[in-house]
């Protein structure tokens, strides 16, 4: 197969010389921690170097549970707005120009979804005078990347991505496994709310019904914290914002505990880290589960295309209905969320298996990985 003439033009990187790198992902938090794979195999190829993450203000919250991350540079870049802009300032991005121009960058590494571009990032570590800058694209679009490397199939999962684009910059490939340093403070804070709540020593579940747009939020919660309730304490958790949802889902169900804006995100994942099980929606949620440990029973929307974000680290049940309009990327169901319409029955029994197999493994009998296929 051919490829572009500008491809890979760039010299070969000298990995171990850099001392300076900065790796550019202002997406959500979930996105974020699906760089860890990535980050880990810059750590190894540049042992020296510092490493800073361009992150937003939401994605930066995962900064402090990757080890390989010295800082987060946070910012609201203008090629994330959807909204776009709302005043009159002709460069929104001037600001980030200048800083990122002041921290003397030897190199970037754009990581992007399969459909977002790397060029505007480009362009804005260009006129920082970022001298090396690579990223992943379809299209041709100039010097903004001095190392271009076209992008693989659209399918692939999003830790592969990354891990595509450093293998052809010359990066040896490492496990495909996420990962998360959960502070002490974090693991103390969410025991002392466990105390708080009442809730006893042993296996515990903890349900995420939150998501970032309403198309990917499972309308079945209360009924799983009922029926898993009657097995086990479980734990119905999110930010601040989350509040109503929390309460509506928890509120009156015999062990069931609303636990809404009590934790940050190191104390959230501490309170993940030590549950038998989790059950979320295709959110931060399922990614942070992941990436501590955690089993994990996922009510995947169809708003994406499951094998590029799946739990991959886990064992994990992955339940959604086959529908013809995935995946559609919606912020709001047009219809009915049939792709969400899985009965409770189905998720409890789900979760109660990851249970076992947790259970199986701290006593030390042989555990079984399971999994729900997806049609």
């Amino acid at each position: 197969m051919f490829e572009h003439p500008a491809a890979l033009a760039g010299a070969p990187v000298n990995w171990p010389a850099l001392r300076r790198i900065l790796v550019v992902r202002p997406d959500n938090l979930g996105d974020v921690l699906l760089t860890g794979p990535a980050l880990a195999g810059l750590r190894a190829a540049a042992p020296h170097a510092r490493i800073d993450l361009l992150a937003s203000p939401g994605g930066a919250a995962a900064a402090t549970l990757l080890p390989e991350i010295a800082e987060a540079v946070v910012a609201r870049v203008s090629w994330q707005q959807i909204d776009g802009p709302t005043g009159q300032d002709p460069d929104p991005d001037a600001d980030l120009v200048a800083e990122l121009a002041g921290r003397g960058y030897d190199a970037a590494v754009l990581l992007t979804s399969f459909s977002q571009s790397p060029w505007p990032a480009a362009e804005i570590c260009r006129r920082a005078g970022i001298p090396i800058r690579a990223g992943l694209s379809k299209e041709f679009g100039g010097t903004a990347l001095t190392h271009w490397v076209p992008a693989p199939d659209d399918g692939l999962h999003q830790v592969d991505r990354a891990l595509h684009l450093l293998g052809r910059l010359g990066v040896p490939t490492t496990a495909g496994t996420l990962h998360a340093a959960v502070p002490a403070a974090g693991r103390g804070h969410a025991r002392a709310a466990l105390a708080e709540l009442g809730v006893p020593a042993g296996p515990y579940a903890v349900l995420l019904p939150g998501a970032s747009c309403p198309s990917r939020r499972y309308l079945g919660f209360r009924e799983v914290a009922a029926g898993l309730g009657s097995r086990l304490p479980v734990v119905v958790s999110g930010p601040a914002a989350e509040d109503e949802l929390v309460r509506s889902v928890a509120d009156g169900l015999p062990d069931v505990h609303p636990l809404a804006g009590a934790l940050d995100v190191p104390g959230l994942a501490g309170l993940l880290a030590d549950a038998a099980v989790a059950v979320t929606n295709n959110s931060g949620g399922m990614h942070l589960a992941d990436a501590v440990g955690t089993p994990v029973t996922v009510l995947f929307a169809g708003t994406e295309d499951v094998d590029q974000y799946r739990p991959r680290s886990v064992p994990a049940a992955v339940l959604r209905r086959p529908v013809s309009c995935s995946p559609c990327r919606q912020f709001r169901c047009p219809f009915a969320l049939e792709c969400l319409d899985v009965p409770p029955a189905d998720v409890i029994a789900a979760a109660l298996e990851l249970v076992a197999v947790t259970t199986s493994e701290v006593s030390g009998v042989e555990a079984r990985p399971t999994g729900i296929p997806v049609p």
